[in-house]
């Protein structure tokens, strides 16, 4: 790929661009100046450390000051994925309709408010269950509305032959608040209190509008025209006649759906294995998490590189069987050698996993029209989002039944039947290759 040799306007990026036939295409420029681009990456990151000093101050400020016991403390982790799941259908047409830059900062400026009212309420000494439980509803809503319209936002933004480092760069963004939000979360809850904690993702938010403002104006324009009140109805039936039309997106709702039942199998009952049956020391456990975090951070560099190489079919078709594969080193740690076999599986699940996921996203933004992004990626966040806890739930009433390793195993089975779906019938990433070589082809 080779830049274009014409000075573009960063604010006119969605306006057009010869490497791509779509109306509104926007221009190829590289994203180390692409300031679109840059805002969203920027926002990605402040609002990944938000939440994840909100995913820990929450909990805590239910369970020291509500004195929640576990059904409470799992009722209001549960509360904040359900709204997405049951309102997906309905958010994927609102998206396609919206006015994307307007959405995104006025959902966002929202979320302050949602957010805010708790430390509020607990100044005041006015906190209860069902103030939580509603932040934890509408943040929840508001969270996955907002991320299915950054993931249809982002073809609008970049060009195509972008889009795969385009999701590397995002993806890394979130992974550097995964890593940096826990321990900010910590200190700070540990300074003040969990309530107090929360205005850091206050100020994350209210920094996301204003960046989110800063986007182009032609992000106003709607991706999805003539949709009306009266044809809400029709409009989610076009958006399922995508998905049964385009193999590939109901494999990768397939494959996703099985790694994420094994996956959550397997996460709700890691740190119980590791503690009790494999005996681990608190050091080793935290050596094996933080291992995951540098293997996603390795797995957002090497994402594009292996795509150029293997292309987008193959890398999604072998990281994703390499992922589930994975999932078997977790039984096998019971056979010996626990603390080393732990390491490497979180390194090659972590890497494998990251880059199945960033080739997945962009192989759907590019065989996806872009009037039904919202309602495509809405679908198959529900999928993802509801998946883990059903597999995380049926793991552990299992594993009480059978023992934990046997559920490991299956969990592992489960995983890999999911990931095999990717790879019949033949042909099946034919469409997504294509349109990957096309892009990079017209800009070179």
């Amino acid at each position: 790929m080779t830049e274009t040799s014409k000075p573009v306007d960063p604010d006119s990026t969605v306006s057009g661009s010869a490497s791509d036939d779509r109306p509104g295409a926007p221009v190829s420029t590289p994203l180390r100046r692409h300031r679109p681009f840059l805002l969203l990456a920027t926002e990605q990151a402040a609002g990944s450390v938000g939440r994840q000093v909100t995913a820990l101050a929450l909990p805590l400020l239910a369970i020291t000051e509500l004195n929640a016991g576990p059904l409470g403390a799992a009722t209001l982790m549960a509360l904040t994925y359900v709204p997405g799941i049951v309102l997906s259908p309905y958010i994927g047409v609102a998206v396609d309709r919206a006015r994307l830059r307007r959405m995104l900062a006025l959902l966002t400026g929202v979320q302050v408010l949602v957010l805010g009212s708790v430390p509020l309420a607990f100044a005041w000494s006015a906190l209860t269950w069902t103030h939580l439980f509603t932040v934890a509803c509408v943040s929840g809503a508001l969270t996955a509305t907002v991320s299915v319209a950054l993931q249809s936002a982002l073809p609008r933004v970049v060009s195509r032959e972008q889009l795969m480092a385009a999701n590397s760069v995002l993806t890394g963004a979130r992974t550097a608040g995964m890593i940096g939000g826990p321990a900010l979360g910590g200190a700070l809850i540990g300074i003040t209190d969990p309530a107090s904690a929360l205005l850091v993702e206050c100020v994350a938010y209210t920094l996301g509008v204003l960046l989110f403002l800063a986007l182009p104006a032609a992000l106003n324009a709607p991706a999805a025209t003539g949709v009306t009140e009266g044809s809400r109805r029709e409009a989610l039936r076009e958006g399922l006649a995508v998905l049964r039309r385009e193999p590939l997106l109901h494999r990768q709702a397939l494959a996703a759906a099985g790694l994420n039942l094994g996956g959550g199998a397997a996460g709700a009952l890691f740190i119980l294995y590791a503690t009790q049956e494999l005996a681990l020391p608190p050091w080793q456990l935290g050596t094996v998490y933080t291992a995951y975090s540098v293997a996603m951070g390795a797995g957002v560099l090497v994402a594009t590189p292996l795509t150029k190489a293997l292309g987008l079919g193959r890398t999604t078709q072998w990281c994703a069987a390499g992922a589930a594969g994975a999932l078997f080193l977790i039984p096998a740690a019971s056979l010996g050698l626990a603390f080393p076999v732990l390491l490497f599986y979180e390194i090659l699940f972590g890497l494998l996993a990251t880059v199945w996921i960033i080739a997945m996203t962009t192989a759907r933004q590019l065989v996806t029209p872009t009037h039904l992004l919202g309602r495509v990626n809405a679908f198959l966040q529900a999928v993802l989002t509801s998946t883990l806890p059903v597999g995380a739930l049926v793991g552990g009433a299992l594993a009480a039944w059978t023992g934990i390793v046997p559920v490991l195993i299956g969990a592992a089975v489960v995983a890999s039947a999911g990931a095999a779906s990717l790879w019949f019938p033949r042909g099946l990433h034919t469409h997504a290759d294509r349109a990957a070589t096309t892009s990079t082809a017209g800009t070179a």
